[in-house]
């Protein structure tokens, strides 16, 4: 092979390449990999969670067999698919579920079913990052729709339906909501659920975070209140994010869809993984029994960060009691949070700014606190560094 020029021509990028922004929590979790810096930025879940202990046991047995680590079917191995349908509220049949590559995938899969450059997406605000990050790469436009404390607003969404606007789906994570923790109550989901049926979008509802619910009743999926609704799940919170192992229910000519334009991104989920997996969860009693054990492990840090702010920082803070899942999201009145995770950064401290998480210039004296990798303890310690960076 001949020498490489010693000036190449510069490479071009595709426009999609171009447009797509650095996730703004993966490059500040290099300046939080610091021994000394207590991070409460990643949405990372905790390590000393992790069943590796059932998944070594269980690995044991399969790699003796080859068909383990053989190519597989691209919706997903048979006995996983059956897990998924027999644990959903609604009646699903297993041909409706599709293993992905993590629930990222998923959400990647369907906006690709469902949108060409230039459409229209609603989705919450503020709203998961790596959410926006699928629609900026997909060459959607994003029109946001406001979560307050009772998570996305339908009406607020109505209004701009009613003044026009024909998104091709709307995304929502309406269960323990990233960043903001909230939960879209019963009433709310139907009301969107109406909306979909009225004006024909397709509802994404993504869904990490509902089996780490500690307080509060948790709503039925969307999927149980109209047929044009895709459920969204993973293991990357309930197992160990690196099998990168997540699902999609619904509509079965939208799966078919999905099915092939999977086929063309990774032929198929891991079987490994895959098989990891089912080996322990269709153990009986298995998943359960270790949820119960996992969710106190949150529930514990959750209250103590939550103490922690109260203690330390008053009346400066707000913010609403974590009810389940990974995140406590704080309001900062008059702080610009953008510039204040500079200085937390320095005292050994970091967090998500709230403006990452808006495609509007919104929250800005906002921030996320992740409470899920750092006992209480360290968490007291994170928000006394906080309070100094705070002055």
């Amino acid at each position: 092979m001949s020498a490489a020029p010693s000036d190449p021509s510069p490479i071009t990028l595709s426009a999609r390449a171009r447009g797509v922004r650095s996730s703004a929590i993966r490059d500040l979790l290099k300046l939080t990999e610091q021994p000394h810096v207590l991070s409460m930025a990643g949405g990372l879940p905790a390590p000393d969670t992790f069943p590796t202990g059932a998944l070594a046991e269980a690995a044991q047995g399969l790699l003796a067999d080859p068909a383990t680590v053989q190519y597989a079917t691209t919706e997903g191995l048979p006995a996983l698919r059956h897990w998924v349908a027999a644990r959903c509220v609604a009646p699903v049949d297993p041909d409706d579920v599709l293993v992905t590559t993590g629930s990222q995938q998923g959400l990647d899969l369907v906006v690709r079913a469902l949108t060409d450059p230039g459409d229209t997406v609603a989705a919450d605000s503020p709203g998961y990052l790596g959410a926006l990050q699928v629609l900026q790469a997909n060459g959607c436009r994003v029109l946001p729709v406001p979560v307050d404390e009772a998570g996305l607003d339908p009406a607020a969404l109505e209004a701009r339906l009613a003044a026009g606007e024909r998104p091709r789906l709307v995304y929502t994570c309406a269960s323990l909501q990233n960043p903001t923790g909230t939960t879209l109550p019963p009433e709310r989901r139907r009301h969107l659920a109406a909306l979909a049926d009225r004006y024909g979008f397709v509802i994404v509802e993504d869904d990490p975070y509902s089996a780490l619910r500690w307080a509060g009743e948790q709503p039925d999926p969307m999927i149980t209140l109209t047929g044009r609704a895709v459920w969204l799940s993973t293991f990357s919170k309930t197992l160990a994010p690196g099998l990168r192992l997540g699902w999609m229910v619904g509509p079965t000519d939208l799966l078919a869809a999905v099915a092939r334009l999977k086929q063309s991104a990774d032929l198929h989920t891991s079987s490994l993984s895959q098989h990891l997996a089912a080996a322990v969860v269709t153990r009986p009693g298995w998943f359960d029994h270790h949820l119960a054990g996992l969710v106190p492990v949150y529930a514990e840090r959750a209250r103590a960060l939550a103490a922690a702010l109260r203690s330390t920082l008053g009346d400066r803070v707000a913010f609403a009691e974590p009810a389940g899942g990974m995140f406590l999201w704080v309001t900062l009145a008059g702080v610009d949070t953008d510039a204040l995770l500079l200085r937390a950064v320095e005292e050994g401290m970091a967090f998500v700014p709230g403006s990452v998480f808006h495609v509007d210039g919104g929250g800005t004296d906002a921030l996320r606190l992740s409470f899920a990798t750092l006992d209480p303890a360290s968490l007291a310690d994170g928000v006394a560094r906080l309070a100094r960076a705070l002055g």
